[in-house]
């Protein structure tokens, strides 16, 4: 209004209520989680959240919805790298998605058979990524494919700073991706052909997987008995196999990320996949 940001939530919550919203039941990441919050503090109004994001990083719930479907479309295409990596022994980036935590990337990673995986938990080292190739190619393999979480960085590089909306002026031509200078680098490193797969938001589509049916189904029926029961102001998680509820205070601005210790990083290192640092 009148070129700035108002906060309209009081507003908001007060035409909810006109037209008869007890309470409001949000769907999502992170950024729902904190954005419910902010609506039952500063608006008053009830609200029960359910964890919904391919990259399974909320905080207080075990799993998110979303993440097994988009875990099962990510793995297959993994899989489908492999035969062009091998009958034209190159290397494959493949990034996916996952800007703080590594959950997705880690998973299919393993899963699909990747030979390197780069996750933001684990800052990597370009040269023991190369030298890990170099090693597979000295063993005779052919190919070999890289796992790249959008989110990972290299040791000692820090995030650019996004520039401030509303001055044109201050835009700049798009920078290269980080898909694209990884390959660039290795390339150079590793004197192999590398290939660029980006696979986007194809990981957020597709038909549901049987196990995200079940957790939606568990989690919104247990969202209904909280609201029945009067019991606003939280999230339906999921713990050991039971649906619970977690105080939004809990969740809200909280990230989950991949532990270092998790099971999954150890049976990587084992398998001998290298996670971009000297440990594997």
């Amino acid at each position: 209004i009148d070129g700035k940001s108002r906060d309209m939530t009081a507003a908001a919550a007060q035409n909810a209520r006109r037209i008869g919203i007890e309470c409001l039941v949000c769907l999502g990441g992170g950024g729902t989680q904190k954005n419910a919050l902010h609506i039952q503090q500063k608006g008053g109004l009830p609200v029960v959240t359910l964890p919904k994001t391919i990259d399974n990083d909320v905080a207080g719930t075990d799993v998110t919805f979303g993440y097994d479907t988009a875990l099962g479309i990510t793995t297959e295409a993994i899989d489908r790298l492999h035969t062009t990596a091998s009958s034209h022994h190159r290397m494959i980036v493949c990034e996916l998605m996952g800007h703080n935590a590594g959950w997705l990337a880690l998973g299919a990673g393993i899963a699909g058979g990747a030979d390197v995986i780069l996750i933001p938990e684990i800052p990597y080292d370009l040269k023991c990524v190369a030298e890990h190739l170099l090693e597979r190619r000295r063993a005779g393999k052919r190919f070999s494919i890289i796992a790249l979480a959008e989110g990972a960085l290299a040791r000692a590089v820090k995030r650019p700073r996004a520039r401030a909306p509303g001055n044109d002026s201050a835009i700049a031509p798009a920078a290269e991706s980080l898909a694209s200078r990884l390959a660039r680098q290795l390339q150079q490193l590793a004197n192999m052909e590398v290939r660029v797969t980006s696979l986007g938001h194809v990981q957020r589509g597709g038909t549901p997987s049987p196990a995200d049916r079940l957790l939606y189904s568990q989690l919104g029926a247990k969202a209904a008995e909280l609201i029945a029961h009067g019991k606003f102001n939280v999230m339906a998680g999921i713990r050991g196999g039971v649906s619970v509820a977690v105080s939004l205070e809990k969740v809200a601005g909280r990230i989950k990320q991949v532990p270092p210790d998790h099971d999954w990083i150890k049976t990587a290192r084992r398998l001998g996949i290298s996670l971009g640092d000297a440990a594997g």
